[in-house]
């Protein structure tokens, strides 16, 4: 397949782009390179340096090219700095977003698969959340993503294009080969913070609120593998090729961990007690966010190859000690 991704430089986009640039498919990168590193573009892919909504660029791309469909990455995920800045994210992520889809629906381009979030759900109170539930989102970043889903599924209703709307929940690990992973520093993510923490990268690991309705008082998360994540995007790229009809997915493997339980899975691997610290709740923070992952699996009989805690923190470990 010929395929474009917009926001391939940033963490998921190229570790997808590696992945399948390896399964031997043409991949092409469009990425202004804000929040993204273009070193970890695939050194097979082509490269366009440039925003989505920068028209004249990409019509010109567009047409030059005949891409069996674009894989939408592009945009602002910080959840925190979304509630700061609410009219920046609607712009990077919403207004931009429907100016490219624009330009691509012009250009015949229209199978579209769509990187959406959990955070859609809001509080789910379900011990697994299914692709039928209410939405109700938390922040302004969920909120952006809410109003691209219905945007697209518009658009399909229209009969203007087939779309995969794909709800991640929280995505780890690097690439298998360590060529791309996540690089922020200060990171929000729980994964990627105590990483860092466990070399020395930060001072604290701050475990934000204990005094949840769960478990043991900490958020629980689904983590899935980026490679696993990578996987799913390649299965979901051939059945929209094939005609296949708009549809959302969760990504996710249905388990759940609370923090803790991945802080004490880390010390496992270190051999050693960690140091935290609990904190205050933050703002638009879910107690409880696990994935019902049954209709993907069930629809494309697939098995994950990496639905195992202890894999995913060692995959995120080696790569945040080689950047």
């Amino acid at each position: 397949m010929n395929i474009l991704l917009t926001g391939g430089a940033g963490y998921i986009g190229s570790v997808v782009g590696l992945f399948l640039t390896d399964e031997g498919h043409e991949v092409t990168v469009i990425d202004n390179l804000i929040t993204g590193n273009d070193k970890f573009i695939p050194k097979k892919a082509n490269f366009l340096n440039a925003d989505i909504a920068d028209e004249e660029k990409v019509s010109i791309l567009l047409k030059n090219n005949k891409f069996d469909l674009v894989m939408h990455f592009a945009g602002l995920v910080n959840v925190e700095e979304s509630f700061k800045f609410p009219n920046k994210y609607n712009l990077y992520n919403v207004d931009k977003a429907k100016l490219f889809f624009k330009y691509c629906i012009s250009s015949g381009l229209n199978k579209i698969i769509f990187s959406s979030t959990a955070g859609v759900y809001g509080n789910s109170f379900k011990d697994k959340v299914e692709e039928n539930e209410t939405l109700n989102p938390q922040s302004p970043y969920s909120k952006n993503k809410v109003e691209i889903e219905k945007y697209l599924l518009d658009l399909s209703n229209k009969k203007k294009i087939n779309c995969a709307i794909l709800r991640y929940f929280n995505v780890a690990g690097a690439d298998k080969k360590n060529r791309a992973g996540m690089m922020s520093r200060n990171s929000k993510n729980i994964i990627k913070a105590i990483c860092e923490f466990s070399l020395d990268k930060r001072l604290n690991f701050l475990v934000n609120g204990n005094d949840y309705s769960t478990k043991d008082g900490t958020p629980v998360r689904d983590f899935i593998h980026i490679s696993d994540l990578a996987d799913i995007h390649l299965v979901v790229a051939k059945y929209l090729k094939e005609s296949g009809k708009t549809d959302i997915f969760n990504c996710g493997y249905g388990n759940g961990f609370s923090i803790l339980e991945v802080v004490t899975e880390m010390e496992k691997i270190l051999n050693k007690k960690l140091n935290i610290k609990i904190g205050k709740r933050r703002e638009g923070d879910i107690p409880h966010s696990v994935a019902s992952s049954e209709k993907f699996k069930k629809k494309f009989n697939w098995i994950p190859k990496h639905n195992d805690l202890n894999y995913i923190l060692k995959s995120s470990l080696n790569w945040e000690k080689i950047i």
